[in-house]
């Protein structure tokens, strides 16, 4: 870890956190991308694999093996947030009751509208979320996630990334997902879409039952970014030779640190940014649902709070 004695002690705890937060998930993705490639192999002999789409053709570059892709998931590799999709998978499980429902709701509202980070405000809704999964098993809520993927997820991947995603497989690149959704939720999600791996949240377990702290802190912004880095180093990675993929200004730091940063479905704050440094830009969504692609339009108000809160919950909680 980098010197950090010039910084005041709050900010030189918050990137402390950062660093621990990616150096856990970048361990947890390697361990987790093993065993991908062993079900990969099994997979591959038992059926033929279905045609590839389009790849770009001036890149990825073909056997580098100094390269490979970081894709963000959120509103890039999947509409909306894989987070509310799993929430509302736990809540139809009664993972959650309505008080604590309404909670989540408005923690995630507020975050989502003031677009900052208050510290006592981030920390009351993860303490409230990991209380949530506190004892119950990893096993338990890993079964739960691969359920919930077919149910609410896997229609909501969007081809256009899945796309990309494939051009830098077939280059014999490895494909990260790098999201702040937990590890777990992530590598399912990865191994569905044959991926290397993820690099998600890390929440603290001992003798796989959660213990509702987290290891450092949510994968989220910097943290990220250290993830990131942490894995290229332990893979021998040129980042300068990596891409990285994302919708979201927050993932600035990352996307910052590759050679081929990606605006994929890009905010406005993202898409100002990448203009001016010249990225590139791709946009899957039509219209003016582009601005909303967040939460499913067809969601009722209770569905909305329900699905929203319960996948911030469990999305917190691992954070």
């Amino acid at each position: 870890m980098a010197a950090l004695g010039w910084l005041t002690p709050r900010r030189r705890s918050a990137t402390a956190r950062s660093v621990l937060a990616g150096e856990a998930s970048a361990e947890a993705a390697r361990k987790t991308s093993q065993e991908l490639e062993a079900l990969d192999d099994l997979a591959a002999a038992a059926a033929p694999e279905a045609p590839a789409e389009p790849a770009e053709p001036e890149f990825p570059v073909v056997g580098d093996d100094k390269a490979a892709a970081f894709f963000d998931l959120d509103n890039t590799v999947m509409q909306g947030a894989a987070i509310f999709h799993f929430g509302r998978g736990l809540y139809k499980r009664k993972f959650f009751e309505r008080q604590e429902l309404a909670r989540f709701a408005w923690q995630q509202a507020w975050f989502r509208l003031a677009g900052v980070e208050d510290p006592e405000h981030m920390q009351d809704a993860r303490d409230s979320a990991l209380s949530i999964v506190k004892g119950h098993r990893v096993a338990e809520l890993m079964s739960i996630g691969e359920e919930i993927y077919d149910e609410y997820m896997a229609e909501r991947i969007w081809p256009g990334t899945r796309a990309l995603a494939q051009a830098h497989l077939d280059a014999g690149q490895k494909v990260w997902l790098v999201t702040a959704a937990p590890v777990e939720t992530a590598t399912i999600i990865a191994r569905r879409l044959g991926l290397t791996g993820a690099l998600g949240t890390v929440a603290e377990s001992m003798d796989g039952i959660y213990t509702g702290k987290l290891v450092g802190e949510p994968l989220h912004g910097p943290a990220k970014a250290e993830a990131v880095r942490a894995l290229a180093s332990a893979e021998g990675l040129d980042l300068a030779r990596c891409a990285a993929y994302s919708d979201s200004h927050n993932d600035i730091p990352m996307l910052s640190l590759v050679g081929h940063p990606y605006a994929i479905n890009p905010d406005a704050k993202l898409r100002k940014h990448a203009r001016e440094r010249d990225w590139r830009l791709r946009d899957y969504r039509t219209g003016r649902k582009a601005a909303k692609v967040g939460i499913p339009a067809a969601a009722g108000v209770g569905a909305l709070a329900g699905g929203t809160a319960a996948a911030i919950a469990l999305h917190r909680r691992r954070h």
